[in-house]
Parts: structure tokens; sequence; C-alpha cells
């Protein structure tokens, strides 16, 4: 059996494939069911593994033939040892060819709205702005998928993907979970030789495998047959079995000791076989000497070259590389073929007889040869059109010399692969560029570009370095160092760390010289703060804010009276807040400033909006400042959904205020343009996730309870895939959690919580619905009266400590007199009331009809069915028809066996069942059925 393979059931060398007959078999019936008659018509994963050498492209080149025979699209890739560092590689050689064949209807067709985001990661279109991976990795699977509506049946098959590039590795992890529901066979082959940061995915693969085959070494008698077709039937038993004895039954091994045996002129009797094993460790070795002595030393330049290229080989890159003309190289490439070295056309791309070979080659280079060609290959690379992506590769080979050119290609590398969603890539050559050493003056941005660069992907890299760059000796300039603090605040957000991330924007503030730029970080500083779940000072902290934004509205009056010429006025006021320099000049500030002050007082109008929401003012107060950070009723590009100069926090805030304040047609603008923007992105991790968040929160609100669910079971996949821990985990969680729960499916949603752990110890972040109030409600529900009791207790203490009187986000009061009604109904109903009373003074009919409801349960009699009544008239007001419809329901139920309370009933089953709450719908319907208690 030979290394490669093609043809009927033969290897490259035309020898049979022995002792695979199960294998090829297994490999034909999953073609079969794949494209005939008696199939399913859907795909599978085939997977061959085993060690090197033991015939897995043999393998694959038989599954490409079934699969061509039978009609099918194959697409194949092979991973390559030297070329694991090219971010989506195997993808480009997977679909590249057939993408780049589509006519341009096709394309269109086949792209969708995701010609931007994969077009890049592919090779089809330069790289554009930065992607985030896993909107990639989406857009390759809607792409993918499209395609195979076209193109179907289709074979998938990736040779050597153990040296898959990390990209393209996770992008087939997650491929192969939907390509069951495809008419697509996805084959691989690998040996478990997988890269530590890639054994997840490694076992992910294996552990979906339908079909799965470890190749197993070769028992003598094939290996006898091996022999004899390679060097006669004269070959006694005995040689035979000394050549299985020294290659193990590899099949690779005994072909390439064959050869060597064959160019000894090595007879094959029992007297030669002593010679056997000697030939086999050389063989097996290849070392230099091995390789000049086999075929000599201007071929071995050559081989060494195109050993750095990987796998699909030019030769003319290769001549360069190795400084042979066209001639030589020529006679180079025939000596190497003669010698079974390379393989491929005459005149077109060369690859290695086997990775084995390419293995030894390139080890066998002398260190400082190496590094030498390497730099070489990265010039050439590049010089030859195929970009930086592909040159960086040769460049992390190479020695530091402190060359700043090398840096700036480095640097201009990694923004090329965050533009097609690598960031690893990115960070490996930035990595390579800080060790060149850069030049003093650029060495705190380099890493100031590695912290941004792991931003969505890693947060305590980015953390790391940015610390780094803020402490450089030579600095950042000041516009970057605001940056680096905000980035370095938000990475430590998004680790849990708010009170962190309040802090370092606070202590840099107190630092930065008057201007835009510590307005900026004092903004961040009341953002950060502003979401975390405890603070000591959050009334002092309120009147801070609006004391800001009083003081930030007089620097933006100086700003404009700069702007238009009136820089006596203008500038003295700005001279107070900002840099002196250009006030005492009278010149106007340049147009940027001007840009970021409208930025900052929009922020401000957010934060403050939000303040007074969650502090249960007057809603109409709340929603002037809301209005105010919305000229002309759009979002400003300062607070874009993915702009960077904030976040997608503030506007995240901003819409749940509308959302809280019963404007619910502008939640929904806010939230629907979220949504567009980040798929459109191609943002498909936690900005996406978050978008979901609050589309769920304004189902579930509007009583949309049915959609509500499918929204927030998306972003908790996509909080799951991020990591279990995170904010968006929390609010998904929760959320789902009280969506099941008004559905009717309790169990389900106490199920869900306990399997999240979702109670104590809570985040320092705030989590949407309040945590604590949340947790407590599902104690109740549970029947843990003196548990939720206990629960709602402490979490209305630290909410009242800190002015967060919101009945919506926490209606602790209203179910804490739930659970205190049976043993302590006079305070219960104090608690009840007192909900109400703060529900009234936001003036919203929701949060009034809600508190008005839940008040009523821990009263009787007429009491409590005039409270229900006022619910039902304040809810039919408000968008809450899930609320409306419980407290229909409710009335039903307390107005007894009359026709009123008839026609309660009917109107809250109705709305129950177009909200989807099935469980409200099931007790509407048997209250009807065996009528009301009297």
């Amino acid at each position: 059996m030979a290394a490669g393979g093609d043809g009927d059931g033969t290897g490259r060398d035309g020898c049979p494939l022995h002792e695979r007959e199960a294998e090829i078999r297994s490999a034909r019936q999953a073609v079969r069911a794949l494209t005939g008659p008696d199939g399913t018509g859907l795909g599978e994963l085939l997977l061959y593994t085993g060690a090197a050498g033991l015939g897995k492209t043999a393998m694959l080149t038989e599954v490409r033939r079934e699969a061509k025979r039978a009609g099918c699209t194959v697409l194949f890739a092979r991973g390559g040892e030297r070329q694991r560092h090219e971010p989506f590689r195997v993808v480009r050689q997977l679909v590249r060819p057939v993408l780049a064949a589509l006519s341009d209807e096709e394309r269109a067709q086949v792209f969708g709205p995701w010609e931007d985001i994969v077009g890049p990661a592919v090779g089809l279109q330069p790289p554009g702005g930065r992607l985030d991976p896993q909107g990639v990795r989406d857009g390759l699977d809607f792409v993918l998928t499209r395609l195979v509506r076209r193109r179907s049946p289709l074979a998938v098959i990736v040779d050597d993907l153990h040296w898959a590039d990390a990209e393209s590795l996770g992008w087939l992890a997650s491929f192969a979970v939907g390509a069951r529901e495809l008419p697509a066979l996805l084959v691989l082959a690998c040996r478990d030789e997988f890269p530590d940061d890639a054994l997840t995915l490694q076992h992910g693969l294996v552990g979906r495998a339908d079909r799965r085959h470890r190749l197993r070494p070769l028992q003598p008698v094939s290996v006898a047959r091996l022999v004899r077709a390679a060097l006669g039937a004269r070959a006694e038993d005995a040689f035979c079995r000394h050549v299985w004895a020294v290659t193990a039954g590899n099949p690779y091994e005994t072909t390439a000791l064959l050869r060597e045996v064959a160019d000894q002129r090595l007879d094959p009797t029992e007297e030669s076989a002593a010679q056997l094993r000697e030939l086999a460790a050389g063989t097996r070795g290849m070392t230099l000497r091995h390789w000049l002595d086999k075929i000599g030393p201007t071929a071995v330049r050559f081989a060494w070259a195109a050993s750095m290229l990987g796998t699909d080989i030019r030769p003319d890159l290769a001549a360069v590389i190795c400084a042979q003309g066209p001639e030589t190289a020529a006679e180079s490439v025939r000596e190497l073929r003669r010698h079974g070295v390379l393989a491929g056309a005459p005149g077109g791309r060369l690859e290695f007889v086997h990775p084995l070979i390419a293995t030894s080659v390139y080890q066998s280079m002398p260190p400082a040869t190496r590094t030498g060609m390497h730099g070489v290959a990265a010039v050439e690379t590049e010089n030859a059109g195929l970009g930086l992506l592909t040159a960086s590769r040769h460049l992390l080979e190479t020695l530091p010399e402190g060359d700043t050119a090398i840096v700036a290609k480095l640097r201009q590398a990694a923004r090329e692969h965050l533009a097609i969603g690598a960031p690893e890539a990115a960070q490996r050559c930035l990595r390579r560029a800080i060790s060149e050493p850069p030049a003093d003056r650029d060495r705190a941005e380099v890493l100031y570009e590695l912290g941004c660069s792991a931003l969505l992907t890693d947060p305590a890299t980015t953390v790391n370095q940015l610390r780094l760059a803020l402490a450089d000796p030579h600095g950042l300039s000041p516009e970057l160092r605001v940056d680096a603090i905000f980035r370095l605040a938000q990475a430590l957000a998004h680790s849990n760390r708010l009170g962190d991330a309040a802090a370092v924007c606070a202590d840099e503030a107190a630092r930065t010289p008057p201007g835009p730029g510590r307005l900026r970080l004092e903004v961040a500083h009341f953002m950060f703060a502003a979401f975390q779940s405890e603070d000591a000072d959050g009334p002092g902290r309120s009147r801070r804010l609006a004391e800001f934004d009083r003081m930030l509205a007089t620097v933006g009056m100086a700003f404009r009276d700069v702007a238009f010429g009136d820089t006596a006025s203008g500038g003295a006021a700005f001279g107070s807040t900002a840099s002196g320099d250009t006030a005492a000049a009278g010149a106007p500030p340049p147009e940027e400033a001007i840009f970021e002050h409208t930025g900052l007082a929009h922020a401000v109008a957010v934060l403050r909006c939000w303040d007074l929401t969650l502090r249960g003012v007057d809603r109409d107060e709340a929603i002037a400042l809301a209005e105010s950070a919305l000229p002309g009723g759009r979002l400003p590009r300062s607070l874009g959904w993915t702009n960077t100069v904030w976040g997608f926090e503030l506007p995240g805030i901003l819409g749940i205020s509308y959302l809280y304040a019963d404007r619910v047609d502008r939640a929904e603008e806010l939230f629907t343009e979220a949504v567009r923007a980040y798929e459109v992105a191609g943002w498909s991790g936690g900005h996406l996730g978050f978008a979901y968040l609050l589309t769920g929160m304004l189902r579930f609100r509007c009583g949309a309870l049915a959609e509500a669910e499918d929204y927030l079971r998306r972003a908790l996949r996509i909080a799951e895939r991020i990591g279990p821990g995170v904010p968006l985990h929390w609010d998904a969680v929760g959320a789902l959690a009280e969506t099941l729960a008004a559905r009717g499916r309790l169990p389900e949603a106490l199920e869900l919580a306990q399997e999240h752990a979702f109670g104590p110890p809570y985040p320092t972040v705030m989590v949407l619905p309040d945590a604590p109030t949340l947790y407590g409600r599902l104690l109740l529900a549970r029947g843990d009266t003196a548990g939720a009791a206990e629960t709602l207790t402490a979490a209305g203490a630290a909410l009242d400590a800190r002015g967060w009187r919101n009945t919506v986000w926490a209606p602790w009061l209203a179910h804490l007199a739930r659970a205190l009604a049976p043993e302590q109904p006079d305070r219960a109903r104090d608690l009840a009331e007192e909900s109400v009373r703060r529900a009234r003074v936001t003036g919203t009919d929701s949060a009034i009809g809600s508190t008005l409801r839940l008040c009523a349960a821990v009263h009787e009699g007429p009491r409590a069915a005039e409270l229900l009544a006022q619910a039902v008239r304040h809810l039919e007001r408000s968008p809450a028809r899930y609320e409306h419809a419980i407290a229909l329901v409710d009335l039903g139920e307390a107005l007894g066996a009359t026709a009123a309370a008839r026609r309660a009933l009917t109107r809250g089953l109705e709305l129950a069942t177009h909200c989807g709450a099935d469980g409200l719908a099931t007790r509407a319907g048997t209250l009807l059925h065996t009528g009301t208690p009297g």
C-alpha cells in the first residue's frame, strides 16, 4: 500500500490498497447513502485516523474517486505543517475554486448578504474593516449551505486535518454539526497530533463522526505482496518477514524502504535481510547527509524552498527563494521527481509525495539557512502577489534584528488578519513585532494594537497588553492613551470587574489635562459605575452625574462659540475644561473635537436617562433626556451599535429605558436596528447576543412570549459559545427563566436556573432583570417562602440604598409582600401598597397595572377585586399584554360566579392564548369550565 492513492483501489505508486476493504466499503456506503436512490440524501461525517504513513491520503483519494463517480461536487483541501499559521487557508482551498467560478447571478444568490464578510476570508475580496470571528464562521455556514443547494450532492474532503489552521478547524467543527441536515458528505483524515490549542475542536469532531476508522499497520502477508510487487516474485519469505519487522507494517515506510532497496540493488534474500534495519533507519531519519547523498546539493536547495511553501507549491516561487534560474530549477524538479520526493503535473503546481518527506526535508536545513530562506520567502511571497496574509508566516520564522520595516509589515499583516476575522493570527504578528523590537517611539503603540486585537476574544490578554502599553516610558499619544484606558476598562468590564473598570477611568481622568479626552474618561467612569450591581454611593453618584451634565452643557456652548468665531467668550469657557493652548490662541477646535463633544453630550444624556429610569422617577423626565440623545429621532454616529467610541451598552440602556417607559415603538426601532447592524457587519458574538437579548425582553414586555423565548434562546446559545459567567449569560438565563415561567413551564424555568447556577453569588455587573429579585421570585414559585422573603429583603435593602426604585426591572416589594402575606398580612399589604406608590411616580401604565395586580394578591374580597379592576384599566392602555391577561384572569376569579367574571375570563383566555401563555390559558379555561368561586 502506498502513501497516497489514485485509480481503482490503488495507491499513488500503483500498489493495491491492502487490508482496507472495510474502510473502502464504508466510504462507498456513505456515498451511496448520499446519492443513491435508496439513500437518505443527507450527509454524514466520515473520519479516518491513524499514525503517519498508514495510508490516510490513499483512503481519501478513494473517497474522492467514489464521490466524483456518483456525481458529487468535490471540495478538497489539505492541511500543511508549514502553513498552520495562514488563517482560513484550508477554507480557501475548499471553496475558493468553486466560488470563483460562479456567475455573477449565482454568486449573489450563494453569498446573499454575507459577501463582504466571507469574501475577504476566502480570498475573493481584499480585506476591509475588522470582522468578528464568529460572524465569519456564521457567514461561511450560510454560504456553504447555499452552495450545497446549488451544487448538491457535495463532498467536503480534508486531508491532514491535524495541520489545518485554527480558523478553518474552528469553522469545520461548527459546520459538522449542521452538515447532517444537508446533502453534504464530510470526510476527514488526521493523525492524533493536534496542537494543544486545538484539542477541544479535535475531540468535538471525532465525537461527531458517524463512521470512524482507525487505520492499522499491515499484516506480514500484505507486506510480502508489496515486497514482491516492487522487487519481483523471487523475494524470499524471510526477506519479506524482515521488511515487515523493521517497518512495523507501516505502508509508507515499507514503500520507502523498498525504494531504497531497489536503489541499492540489494538482493531480496535472507542473506540481505541484515542490512534492512540500517537502510530503514536511514530512510526514517532522512538527515541532510541522506538527502545530499540521494539527490545532490542543487536539488536539495530547491527541495528546501519547496518545503517552506508547504502544499500546492509554485515552482517559479520556489526557484526564486533558492536562487535558481529556470533551467537549474527545472533540472532540480526532474531530479526530485525521479527520486520520489515531489509529484505533480509537468509545468503545474508541485507537492511532496508524502508529508513525512516534506517534514524531513524542512528539518534537514541548517538553522541559519532555514531562517535566511524564510526571510527571502517573506519578500518573494509578497512580491509574487500573495500578500501579507501569506507572507507573514515566513516573517514569524525570522530572527529579530530591530528592523523597523519588518515591524511595519507585521503590524500591517495584523490589521489584515483582523480584517478577515483572525485575531489570533493578528496577535502572533504583533507579538513577533514586539520581539523585533520596534523603535522606542513605536513600542507602546504596538502593545496597544496587541491589546485591542484581543478585545473581542481574550479580555485577559487585552488587560495585560494595554497595561504594558500604558506603562511604557515612551508612552502613547494623548488621544491613544485615552482610548487605551477606555479599552482597558471595557476588557475589565467584560471580565466581570466593573469596579476596576470604573476606577481605572476615574484615576486616569484625574491625571489627564482638561479637554475632550478627560471628559471622555469622566463619562466612561460614570458609565461603568452605572452598570455595577452594587455602589456604596449610588445617590451621590446620581447627583454628580447631574452636575456633570450641567457642566458639559456649559462646555458645549463654549465649543460652539469657538467653532463659530466667538473666541472671546467661548475661549474662556473652553479653557476651563480643555487644553488652554487652543483657547489662548483663539483658534477654533478641530472638527474631531466638536464631534467628540457631541458624542459626550449624547452619552451623558443616555446615562442620565438610565439613572432616572432605575430611580423610578417620572417617565417624562427620563424620556426627555432620551429624546435629546436622538437628534432627528435616530442614533447619532457616536452611539451607533457598531461604533467603538462607546460600545453597545449605551444604545442598549437607551432602548431599555424606552421599554420601561412603555415607549415600545422607540425600543423596537433601536433593537431592530441593533440586530440588523450586527448581522450586516457579521458581528455574531456577544454583540449580536446582546441584541437578541434586548429583542427578547421587548417581545416579553409586549406579551409575545413564544417570540421572546426564541430570541432569548438565541442569546443564550451565543453566551454559552462565549463562555459561562459572562454578563450576557446571566442576562439570557434570567430573562429566559422568567419567560418560561410566564408560559406556564415553571419546572423548566427552575431547571434552567439550576442548570446554569442562577443564584448567589451574583456578578458585579447588573443583570436584566435584577438577578436577586428574580432569584427570590423563583424561590417563591418553588414554594420556599422563607428563602424568598430573605432573598427579596436583602435585594430590596441594596436597591433602596442605591436609590433604585424601578418596579419593572426589580419588582421586589410586591413579591416580598406575597412571600410575607401568610404570616404577616398587615406588613405584606403595606409593602404592596408602597410598591404601587412607587409605580405611580413613574407614571407608566404597565408599571402601575402590574403592581396593582400584585397588590391585589395580598388582599381579599371586594378590595382585591377593586385593585384588579384598576390594574386591568391601566394595563389595557399599556403594551404589556401578558400582564393584562393575568390581571383579567385574576379579576375573573375574584369576581366569583358572575357575568362580569365570565367576560373577564373570556378576554383573559383569548389574550393569554394570543401571548403564548399556555399555563395561564389553561387556568382561565378551567375557571370558565368549572365556574368561579363565589
